[in-house]
């Protein structure tokens, strides 16, 4: 294929996915895509979902400081690159940083981001306390919606942190987390998915020749749900702009059961993937129907309690027509 002068520049001097999370903006990025926030409350700013045809309500939120984004809507988030994933579903990952880098540099006209986005997502996100699962009935709650507590009990924490504004004022937060291999903090609440430090893949280590992959905790939990006595090892991306990582963490294995997303990204993530490792099986089918494992997890749990609430109702109303 013959490249011109112009596309060969570019290729020379596109950004990693490092550098365009740290130097690029999600608000800027927004704007230059026409999009504006319809409100800003503290450091966030909310925004009509872009990413769902049905959205009539300030639902996505940004916090530009700490680089990150969270769709109430979908319940998902993530950095820049995991918004470019999610709004431009028909491109692969590298396309995608291709996208992003493209209208970041419309601002300046230039081929590269200049100005960094400045770091503040240690300063401002602090854990002050790590508490066993079980302790906030808010967390066990959110847990027990998603159809994983069981799960959880043995893997999540209670994870208590807070941030600090300009001023020194404190804001509590707490949620349920996870570590990563860089010593962060991946934390899910009902309201917020986002890490605390630095980002990174999640590995629990257990059968030294085949490994289960998974792109979000839930999942991996959702998995474990079905299969509680499966010794895998496991591999948890936390987010799709770490696929590399969890390739290259493993190629250490020699089979290879791969769970992402049924959806778009999902699927050319698994192509990627496979294409890398053929030797990986996309195990996906197992929640055929379903956007992700905990989707149908969620239904199976609902059911089965809308089942036991209809067993208790009618045994409520037996009378028994003698004692003992």
């Amino acid at each position: 294929m013959h490249l011109t002068s112009k596309q060969l520049y570019f290729m020379a001097n596109l950004l990693t996915a490092k550098e365009l999370k740290e130097q690029a903006s999600i608000v800027g990025l927004l704007s230059r895509l026409g999009y504006q926030p319809v409100f800003k409350r503290g450091r966030e700013r909310m925004y009509i979902s872009m990413l769902r045809d049905n959205d009539s309500q300030p639902s996505l939120s940004v916090n530009d400081d700490l680089g990150v984004w969270f769709d109430h809507g979908t319940g998902k988030g993530g950095n820049i690159i995991d918004f470019g994933l999610a709004y431009w579903k028909n491109l692969n990952f590298n396309e995608v940083i291709k996208k992003i880098q493209e209208a970041c540099a419309m601002e300046t006209g230039e081929a590269r981001i200049i100005r960094p986005r400045k770091a503040t997502k240690l300063p401002h996100y602090i854990v002050h306390q790590v508490k066993p699962l079980g302790t906030h009935p808010a967390i066990t709650e959110y847990l027990k919606n998603r159809g994983v507590y069981e799960a959880a009990e043995k893997c999540l924490k209670e994870v208590y942190y807070y941030v600090e504004d300009d001023k020194g004022v404190r804001k509590q937060f707490f949620a349920a987390g996870w570590q990563n291999e860089n010593s962060g903090w991946e934390v899910r609440n009902k309201y917020f998915k986002g890490c605390m430090g630095h980002k990174g893949i999640t590995v629990l280590e257990a059968n030294a020749k085949k490994a289960a992959v998974f792109e979000g905790y839930i999942n991996y939990l959702s998995w474990r749900t079905d299969n509680p006595l499966a010794d895998h090892s496991i591999i948890v991306l936390n987010t799709l702009s770490l696929l590399q990582a969890g390739i290259n963490k493993a190629k250490m294995y020699s089979s290879l059961d791969v769970y992402f997303d049924r959806d778009k990204q999902g699927f050319l993530a698994t192509k990627d993937f496979i294409k890398a490792l053929p030797y990986a099986t996309d195990r996906s089918s197992v929640y055929d129907g379903y956007n992700d494992y905990n989707d149908k997890i969620k239904v199976l749990h609902h059911a089965l309690l809308s089942a036991e609430r209809k067993t208790d109702t009618f045994f409520s109303g037996v009378r028994v027509p003698f004692s003992r």
